[in-house]
């Protein structure tokens, strides 16, 4: 945990450029590119392709890596200070130069032509099983794992465990604004969607102010900006 001070984290963190108001997206994908709310809900007439759309880019397996990095803000560092919150990593994720990293263990991704008619532009589903953050205070130690990305509703959902004891399964945790994602790159053999900024959902920051007895944690906190990158081989 010593590797996570506040004076670690913020040296990390110069220079990470705010996007908004979080997440620890841990996380990252896409929305409805029209769309200017922070919230990332896309339309629900449009949120289905058509039998005619033909992906850009379609990879239907994601077991062979490779990660979702969230680099952090320094806003998310100051709040976590503010609050008395010392984050941490749970299972395989990393953490290293302002940047956590939680590894790619499953799902599947159809990437669409942005300036096209099908909205989400990137729909599926990116597993990272068996890693996350944790955040501690005292005695009290929250742990939020498994994180199951949906790219097409902006929405990340992973397990909470409260001192050891599973509080709930599959929880909406933090939304995922595209509004700011990058096109499609390629890196070698890996497809990189990058740009897109993680908050916390106004479920985890309920859940979070109820455990650790405050109002402090805001709903649409920004936590970082997020890079996804999948083994296309």
């Amino acid at each position: 945990m010593n590797a996570f001070t506040r004076k670690n984290i913020a040296k990390t963190t110069v220079g990470i450029v705010a996007a908004g108001a979080l997440a620890f997206s841990l996380a990252a994908c896409s929305m409805n590119s029209d769309s200017t709310s922070g919230s990332g809900s896309s339309s629900s007439a449009s949120s289905e392709p058509s039998a005619a759309a033909t992906p850009l880019a379609s990879l239907p397996d994601l077991s062979k890596g490779v990660d979702t990095q969230v680099a952090v803000d320094a806003s998310f560092v100051d709040a976590l200070t503010t609050l008395g919150l010392t984050p941490g990593v749970v299972g395989n994720a990393t953490f290293a130069n302002g940047t956590f990293s939680f590894p790619i263990t499953g799902g599947n991704v159809d990437y669409y032509d942005p300036s096209g008619s099908v909205r989400p532009y990137v729909q599926g589903d990116i597993k990272h099983d068996n890693s996350g953050l944790s955040l501690t205070a005292g005695d009290t130690k929250v742990e939020l794992t498994n994180f199951d990305i949906d790219p097409g509703a902006s929405k990340l959902y992973g397990d909470v465990i409260v001192n050891g004891q599973t509080a709930a399964s599959h929880a909406y945790l933090f939304n995922l604004w595209g509004g700011s994602l990058k096109p499609l790159q390629m890196e070698g053999d890996n497809a990189v969607l990058e740009g897109t900024t993680v908050h916390i959902s106004s479920d985890a920051a309920g859940l979070l102010n109820q455990t650790f007895k405050t109002d402090a944690v805001k709903a649409e906190m920004l936590v970082g900006v997020a890079k996804i990158t999948v083994a296309t081989k």
